[in-house]
Formats: C-alpha cells, sequence, structure tokens
C-alpha cells in the first residue's frame, strides 16, 4: 500500500508537499520520497522510514527544495518517486499499485529493445521502474499512461511529474482514489486522502473517476482522459486504511465504520445483561465499536489503550513476527476496566488471528471473564491482488482458508469457497465455530458481506470485494 500528494502553486510548493506528504504517513512503512522542480530543474530526496517519522527524516530536505511542482509518496515496498530520462523527456513518477504479471511485462520489454531493470535486495524489480518502462514505449505520456494500465495485470494509480505540469492517473478500475483540491487564487493540490490538504488552505475541488487522467498546472486541473464506466474502488479502504477523516466517492470513512458497527449491533441484540462493555482494538476498530455501542446502549469503554509514544506507526515494522510482538507490546491493559467484565471487542478484521488471539489472551490474562471478537468486516477468504492490503504471501496464511483446507484440503473448489463465504451456509457457521475455538473467543461473529456494503452506501458493482467473495 502507499499514499501519495501533489501541488502545483504559482509559488512555492515544498512547505505544502511537505505536510501534505506527511499526512499519507499511516499508509506507508518503508520509503518514503519528494520531488519538487524548480529553477535549478529537478530536486529529489528519498529516505528509509522505518525506524523514524516522515517529518524526522526529510526535515532537513525541505529547506534545500524550492518549486512550484512537486510530488510525495509514503511507500509500504518500493523507494520512490523514480527519475526518468526518456524520449519523452525527463519526468518524476510516483505508483501505488500492484503488478501481477511483472515477469511477462519484463520480457516483453526486452523483446521491444529495454535493456535493464534494477534488481531490489527482494530480488523484484520496482513496479514504480516498470511502470515507467511501459510508459516509454509509446510515442506521448497520455498513450504511454493508458497503455501501462492496460497491460498491467492487478491495479496502478500514479502521479507524473514534468517540468511544466503533474499529470494524475487514477487506475483503470478505480480501486484506489486520487482527490483534487484547490487553494484559490494559488494553485491545485491532488491527493490519495482527502483530510490531508483541508489544514493547508485547500478546499474540495473534485474526484477522479476511474481510468481518468487529469493535468494539474497552479492554473488548472484538465482532464485529459475522461473516465471509464466500470469502477471497483477497495471496500478495504473505509474498513480499514483510511484515516477518519478521509472521505472515498463522498463517503466518510468514520460514518461507515459507525454504520459497521450498528449493523453488527442489530444482528447481536446485545444488551447489558448479556455484555458490560463495547471495547476496540484500536485504533482503527475504534468507530465500529462507537457504532455498536452507540445502536446496543451498552457502554463504550477502553479496557486497553495504544501506547505510541515510541510507536506512533501502526504497521511497523515490516517483519511479521516482530509486528506481531510490537502490536502485543503497545497494549497496555487498564486493569478496572477488564477484571471481572464481559467485555465485547471489535477489530477491523481478522486476517491470520496471531495478534487478536494474543489480544484475547492477554485480556484473560487481565481478568476478563469473557471475550466476544466481532470483526468489521467478513471473513476473509482470498489474498488481495490488487492493492497489496495484507502482507499474506498465499491464501494459507489466511486462517480461513486454514480451517477450510482442515476440513475439505487445500485444493478447495471454487463453489465450496463460494458456500464458506455465505454467511446462512452450516460450512460457514463450522468455519466460525472453529476459528473461535481456536482464539479462545467466547462467541465470534463477523460483520455480513450485504451489511457491510450497506455501511459504503455505494452500489455493490463499484466495489471491489475480492478478499471476501473472490469476485473480481
Amino acid at each position: 500500500m502507499g499514499g501519495f500528494f501533489a501541488t502545483a502553486l504559482k509559488e512555492d510548493c515544498v512547505f505544502d508537499l511537505f505536510y501534505g506528504t506527511d499526512y499519507h504517513s499511516h499508509l506507508g512503512t518503508r520509503r518514503a520520497g519528494m520531488v519538487v522542480h524548480g529553477r535549478d530543474g529537478f530536486n529529489r530526496a528519498i529516505h528509509n522510514i522505518e525506524n523514524a517519522p516522515f517529518r524526522s527524516k526529510f526535515g532537513s530536505d525541505v529547506h534545500d527544495m524550492e518549486g512550484n511542482l512537486g510530488i510525495g509518496c509514503i511507500s509500504d515496498y518500493d523507494p520512490q518517486p523514480l527519475l526518468v530520462r526518456s524520449h519523452h523527456g525527463t519526468y518524476a513518477i510516483i505508483c501505488v499499485g500492484k503488478i501481477n504479471n511483472s515477469d511477462q511485462l519484463i520480457s516483453q520489454i526486452f523483446k521491444n529493445g529495454g535493456s535493464h531493470f534494477q534488481e531490489m535486495t527482494t530480488g523484484e524489480v520496482n513496479k514504480t521502474e516498470l511502470t515507467a518502462a511501459l510508459i516509454n514505449q509509446k510515442d506521448n505520456l497520455i498513450e504511454g499512461i493508458q497503455y501501462a494500465q492496460d497491460v498491467i495485470e492487478g491495479s496502478m494509480t500514479l502521479l507524473l511529474l514534468t517540468h511544466e505540469a503533474i499529470y494524475l492517473a487514477r487506475d483503470k478500475y478505480g480501486r484506489t482514489p486520487i482527490i483534487v483540491g484547490q487553494k484559490e487564487g494559488e494553485g491545485f493540490c491532488a491527493a490519495f486522502e482527502s483530510f490531508s490538504y483541508l489544514n493547508l488552505g485547500y478546499k474540495d475541488y473534485r474526484e477522479l473517476g476511474p481510468g481518468e487522467i487529469d493535468v494539474l498546472t497552479p492554473e488548472a486541473c484538465t482532464c485529459l482522459v475522461k473516465p471509464g464506466e466500470k469502477m471497483r474502488i477497495c471496500t478495504f479502504l473505509w474498513v480499514y486504511y483510511g484515516y477518519p477523516s478521509a472521505r472515498y466517492e463522498g463517503v466518510s470513512v468514520e460514518e461507515m465504520r459507525y454504520r459497521c458497527g450498528s449493523a453488527l449491533a442489530k444482528r447481536d441484540n446485545y444488551t447489558t445483561d448479556d455484555i458490560d462493555k463495547v471495547a476496540a482494538v484500536p485504533d482503527s476498530g475504534t468507530a465500529h465499536a462507537m457504532g455498536y455501542a452507540n445502536e446496543s446502549g451498552v457502554p463504550f469503554s477502553r479496557p486497553f489503550v495504544k501506547y505510541t509514544p515510541t510507536w506512533p506507526r501502526s504497521f511497523m515494522p515490516t517483519h511479521q513476527n516482530k509486528r506481531n510482538l510490537i502490536a502485543k507490546m503497545k497494549l497496555i491493559p487498564v486493569h478496572e476496566l477488564i477484571d471481572g467484565k464481559k467485555l465485547l471487542i471489535i477489530d477491523d478484521s481478522i486476517v491470520r488471528g496471531t495478534q487478536l488471539g494474543e489480544t484475547t489472551e492477554f485480556l484473560y490474562e487481565s481478568g476478563a471473564k469473557e471475550v466476544h471478537i466481532r470483526p468489521a468486516c467478513p471473513p476473509i477468504m482470498f489474498g488481495c491482488k490488487y492493492i497489496n492490503f495484507s502482507r499474506s504471501n498465499s491464501d494459507m496464511e489466511l486462517i480461513a482458508r486454514q480451517v477450510i483446507a482442515e476440513e475439505e484440503g487445500e485444493n478447495v473448489d471454487r463453489t465450496i469457497l463460494e458456500d464458506y463465504a455465505n454467511p446462512d451456509s452450516d460450512r460457514y457457521h463450522m468455519m466460525l465455530e472453529k476459528i473461535r475455538a481456536r482464539l479462545n473467543f467466547t462467541t465470534l461473529a463477523y460483520n455480513r458481506l450485504d451489511d457491510l456494503i450497506e455501511a459504503a452506501g455505494i452500489d455493490k458493482d463499484k466495489l471491489c470485494t475480492y478478499c471476501w467473495d473472490g469476485r473480481e
């Protein structure tokens, strides 16, 4: 995953670029970068942010940069922005997405006369470098961007900075957003997260549609390629990734999460006779839990709090075992709110189940009488093909697929998987009972997909729900 920010101003843009990019720090963990174009051409800085926040790493760079056009990013994987010299001239490029057919595309580029790619320490090719190589296969930037988005299997949203303008290109099916803001009389910005520009003096201008390509200058935001009709925006953006103050397609992240919690409460119909407190796994579960508490009338409380002064970033570090350890170390119990209590805990999701299982054990050790678990989304059945929201390398790392494999084997027919994903089927309820027993929950009930879609308030045909139902 990753986030980005772009600015095109009549005056210097570095201040806005620095803080606008920093507002996307919740979306990535490994690399960050900024590049501006000014009197002296392009000026770029890239830093590793695994052990320090964005502002700490880039504070000194701000004083060395000047320009009126700039793009910045927070990346969970590849170092970027990249500076590329090609027959289009020199440009900088940022990408957010996933390429599933890299080997095929690289081979095709070699056949067309491409010379080489720089291999990263992971043994992979930087997806931003590969995207730039695809763009350079065509005679102009617009045709190149469209070509790249057509041949990439996965998703690709990108920003491209030339010496004259910034090109904005939303993924072909709009799986990730680009939202434009305007600062009256000064220029424009573009962002992944809509809230990132509000405190910088911008107001909402408009959101790009799927496959749309615009060009941004200090004077205008001009559509060059009109949006397509088919959209599959990632529903997990609302459930987990999005910052509470963000909006996608006009839908508030915070309000959507309240509605998810409310739907869970309506299904349970629990009262204070059944549970004592509603709580959340902080931070992304908080709004879901508040929605549940408001609907049920059961008080919301914080039986544990996240210690963040020295661990401010929820994704860090990248190694899974270390992440599990840090997640556990962050949570500090408030024993008075746990001891002897029947707690209902809402988390955004269950992927592997490791962290939530350890959290549940932690609550029991702290004196909890019961721990009822309510994930805010359905069981994750398929690894994400489009935006890398999970670090799972295989579907078999997903706890839902593990318990299915115990019953059916690893090679399961698609119709059987669909039956397991059906919340009204016997297989579904058997799967939930196995997960509940494995992780030692008192009870377990997931949010239903139909309730989740209703909470989003967007037509199902415009939402990507692949991780839950396998629907392309």
